[in-house]
């Protein structure tokens, strides 16, 4: 449910016009005022009754007292004109309070009409209004059996009677209008909550895209370039030798085992928890620092040419996660340096202690020849930064003087 279900618990609602009031939750009828749902016929009803009530009573001490007189039949009319009033008692309450207030002087029957009229302001009007009618109100009742004594009962007793039925009704109302502007607030926080909920999961979904495709990325882009490029070279050299050709094939092959390998464990990552047991290549451990050499093994095999010089001696001490970003910014760069410079000698250098962090740094020279054939999004090195900000280090990336091109990136180690 919204706000604008509820007009009338509004503060601008209840300071007037057609709409601020209980019908404004349904269509809206002649003049357009809303009109009244089952829930306000049942209370405008109840309403009239107790007016009439009220109006029977009064009219039954008039008769005891002034006879079958004039004075009788004026009564009756203007009783009868009072309850007829509270039908129209949602639309101009304030309005009709103060009149009432001023005919129940001099008509007492009207008393019932006129309290049910003052309970309506309190409900459905702010503060300064409900004060207003409320000081007519006490005023209406110590003057009223001044004009009109009741014979049953003394001046003092009909004064505080009168006090407290309006006390009672003013007190009675704002209890009500209190109540229902709690409810609303209470909705509009659940309202809030939900839709902050629902936003927490659309960002948390939109993290989780954006990390998969991350990972995919990093993953997948390092086997699918090996694909390229040893296809290509199998296309634009059909004079290779047997022993040429048998050896990209072995790399084309082993390289698409291990793309299927790393697809695998992604969409094992993607499953609900137990959906994906027994899925192969789902529980394949993730690269760290100690699986590095084995990435440069792999590059060296397909026809890089590679320099590793790693000055941590214990890599298996580097925090899992700080090993595997420098694996992956490893394996993005030696990716690019494939794609934008084949044939040159690129070199990996890893430093790093506890306390001083971790460094690691790809170094290629320009291409010889024209650079390679196999184009690139542009979004690794991105996402490369990106990963490297969420493990609360830094990575900077560009072109070097001699035309080269380097990624440098600094991971925190603890110490």
């Amino acid at each position: 449910m919204t706000r604008t279900e509820y007009p009338w618990l509004l503060p601008s609602a209840m300071a007037g016009p057609p709409g601020g009031t209980p019908e404004g939750r349904g269509e809206t009828g002649r003049g357009g005022y809303p009109r009244r749902t089952v829930r306000d016929w049942v209370v405008d009803i109840t309403a009239f009754l107790l007016a009439a009530l009220v109006a029977l009573t009064a009219l039954d001490t008039s008769e005891a007292v002034n006879g079958d007189t004039p004075f009788l039949l004026v009564d009756q009319l203007v009783a009868a004109a009072a309850c007829c009033a509270v039908w129209a008692r949602r639309r101009r309450p304030v309005e009709l309070a103060l009149t009432l207030a001023v005919v129940s002087v001099l008509v007492p029957p009207a008393g019932g009409a006129f309290l049910v009229a003052v309970f309506t302001v309190a409900v459905h009007r702010p503060f300064r209004r409900v004060l207003l009618v409320g000081a007519v109100a006490l005023l209406s009742t110590v003057v009223q059996p001044l004009v009109r004594p009741d014979p049953t009962m003394g001046v003092l007793g009909a004064i505080a009677l009168g006090v407290a039925l309006v006390l009672l009704m003013i007190g009675w109302g704002m209890l009500v209008r209190s109540n229902r502007q709690l409810v609303l607030v209470l909705r509009d926080r659940a309202e809030r909550a939900e839709a902050e909920a629902a936003l927490r999961a659309e960002q948390a979904q939109r993290l989780a895209r954006e990390a998969i495709a991350r990972e995919m990325h990093d993953v997948l882009a390092h086997r699918l370039t090996l694909l390229s490029v040893h296809a290509g070279a199998l296309e634009f050299r059909p004079d290779a030798s047997t022993a040429e050709i048998a050896r990209a094939a072995g790399v084309i092959r082993d390289s698409a085992h291990e793309a299927l390998q790393d697809l695998r464990q992604i969409i094992g990552v993607l499953r609900t928890p137990g959906e994906g047991e027994g899925v192969e290549g789902s529980d394949r451990p993730q690269p760290t620092l100690a699986t590095l050499e084995a990435l440069i093994a792999e590059s060296r095999a397909a026809g890089m040419s590679v320099v590793l010089d790693n000055t941590i001696t214990e890599p298996a001490a580097v925090p899992a996660a700080t090993g595997r970003t420098v694996y992956r910014i490893a394996q993005e760069a030696l990716t690019n340096a494939r794609k934008h410079a084949p044939g040159a000698e690129v070199t990996v250098a890893v430093r790093g202690a506890p306390g001083d962090g971790v460094t690691v740094r790809v170094d290629n020279p320009p291409p010889e020849g024209e650079p390679g054939r196999v184009p690139g999004s542009g979004q690794g090195l991105i996402g490369l930064t990106e990963r490297a900000t969420l493990a609360g280090g830094s990575l900077s990336h560009g072109p070097t003087g001699r035309g080269g091109f380097r990624v440098s990136a600094w991971l925190p180690w603890a110490a």
